[in-house]
């Protein structure tokens, strides 16, 4: 897994482009934004997996989390969330926050292994109009991660 920088940014499109459906997808221009905006942080994983966070003081968001769809089933999409979420708690992060399609099972599954509850509902929050529950879990903030 490699700590994701700018350079980063069209490898982690083409993964993004791969898993969302054409109206959703991040491209490497707003990847590379992202990246270099105070506070989010991502992740590569070179065999087909990438995840953008965002602290915020005492909380965290997963802004994108997509693997490929050749490379799913294999563990590495919870290897991101874990990464991720322990690097938000090395920031101080308490509580990490996400939206997923109620239509995406896999995604549901992943999360809720990872011990995330639903707390709310995005009406009409995707491109296509459909809505997107939110889901948070509590994290420990640590001292001593890779801030």
């Amino acid at each position: 897994m490699i700590v994701a920088t700018t350079a980063h940014a069209a490898a982690m499109a083409a993964i993004h482009a791969a898993s969302f459906p054409a109206n959703e997808i991040w491209g490497p221009d707003a990847i590379a934004l992202q990246l270099g905006l105070p506070g989010t942080f991502g992740f590569l994983q070179p065999e087909g997996g990438m995840v953008l966070c965002r602290v915020a003081r005492d909380e965290a968001e997963v802004l994108t989390l997509a693997v490929a769809p050749g490379k799913r089933r294999r563990g590495i999409g919870a290897a991101l969330l874990h990464e991720a979420m322990r690097r938000a708690a090395g920031l101080g992060a308490g509580r990490i926050f996400l939206e997923v399609s109620p239509q995406n099972e896999a995604a549901l599954k992943l999360y809720t292994a990872a011990g995330f509850r639903r707390v709310g509902l995005r009406q009409r929050y995707y491109a296509d109009g459909s809505d997107a529950l939110v889901l948070r879990t509590d994290i420990t903030p640590f001292a001593g991660a890779d801030a």
